[in-house]
């Protein structure tokens, strides 16, 4: 077992981290999606936390810490929630299911009025703050048509300290309304006195246009092998986001992933090294997963069990590859610089 600020965190050896059965499934050569083997998924049900187990543990009240730490709680999450005790996690992710007609692994949730809309979060947010450490930051995901109601929802329980719009650049186009390539987080707090924010974690580098120099020296910007860049501090427009798709490794069959680069800016940002990050939505994964990588405790709860498996099957892959497309030197880059990341990196490990 390996261990991590005094948390046991499992190491495996036993999973294929990408799919190894291209041919039988006729997928393009380049095509990584994750996909689980037959011989695979006993061991990962294995894995999950049932609310079986952690009613069990409820022998001690609040449950212990330990019982659910760096653990997929295979649950739906109302009933979870009570099971948890309060004010355990740092952070919190929140990427529920938008006011859209969606199926996701066979459970269908279905578009509503806005005030039903606003009814159903106000039946689980409440207690998903109530999660959340004094000091604690939440981040909540949602489309155009459903961040009124989310921001309608957060600031009845925090302080909302922004809105973090971002370029999804996936979908098709539509041909009698403006094709839909945006979302937002809405950034939150408990006390707007007290909670963690770290800038630095999470600077952009970006191509310098129109180099300036002074006295014959760059200014504000680096001159290099991989060619002219700077570092600048984020803003909360991020247009730098690539949408999980079949040639990446993290890419699954969820139809609505978050990609790691997403989710890692918001760690980086708002948790430091060892700190509990907690989804009651996981899906296939992504918080737990880049959590893990970035050397916090994680808590993830889904209703659905093939995502369960999702998730756990790459959490065994973060074991071994630690890496965040787009995150590399300390640095997030901006799109299309893979091949300058690559030189960066070889530069330095020289």
């Amino acid at each position: 077992m390996g261990k991590r600020k005094g948390y046991e965190i499992p190491v495996f050896s036993l999973f294929f981290c990408y799919d190894t059965s291209n041919v039988m499934k006729e997928k393009a050569p380049r095509n990584r999606t994750l996909t689980l083997e037959e011989s695979e998924i006993p061991l990962l049900k294995n894995e999950l936390l049932s609310l079986k187990k952690l009613r069990s543990a409820r022998e001690e009240n609040p449950v212990p810490l330990e019982t659910f730490l760096n653990k997929t709680i295979c649950a739906d999450v109302m009933e979870a929630l009570p099971l948890l005790p309060d004010e355990f996690a740092d952070l919190i992710i929140i990427d529920p299911p938008y006011n859209l007609t969606k199926n996701f692994g066979g459970k269908v949730f279905n578009a509503r009025s806005e005030q039903a809309y606003d009814d159903y979060l106000a039946s689980w947010f409440p207690l998903v703050c109530k999660k959340l450490k004094k000091s604690g930051s939440l981040y909540i995901c949602g489309d155009w048509k459903c961040t009124s109601s989310l921001q309608r929802a957060v600031q009845k329980e925090l302080t909302i300290l922004n809105r973090i719009t971002w370029q999804r650049e996936k979908g098709r186009g539509a041909s009698s309304n403006w094709k839909n390539a945006m979302e937002d987080i809405w950034f939150a707090v408990k006390n707007p006195a007290d909670y963690y924010f770290d800038v630095e974690a999470v600077k952009m580098k970006r191509r310098v246009i129109a180099p300036y120099k002074e006295n014959g020296v760059p200014k504000d910007w680096e001159e290099g092998e991989t060619g002219n860049f700077r570092l600048t501090y984020p803003s909360n427009f991020w247009d730098d986001i690539s949408i999980p798709f079949w040639s990446m490794p993290e890419n699954t069959d969820h139809p609505t992933q978050k990609s790691e680069k997403l989710y890692a800016k918001l760690i980086l940002a708002s948790s430091k090294s060892g700190d509990v990050v907690f989804d009651p939505f996981l899906g296939s994964g992504t918080a737990s997963v880049v959590a893990k990588k970035l050397g916090r405790a994680f808590v993830g709860v889904e209703l659905s069990e093939e995502y369960c498996l999702y998730a756990q099957k790459r959490l065994h892959c973060a074991e071994t590859d630690k890496t965040i497309q787009g995150y590399s030197d300390g640095v997030f880059w901006e799109r299309n610089t893979l091949a300058e990341q690559r030189k960066s990196t070889s530069s330095i490990s020289h």
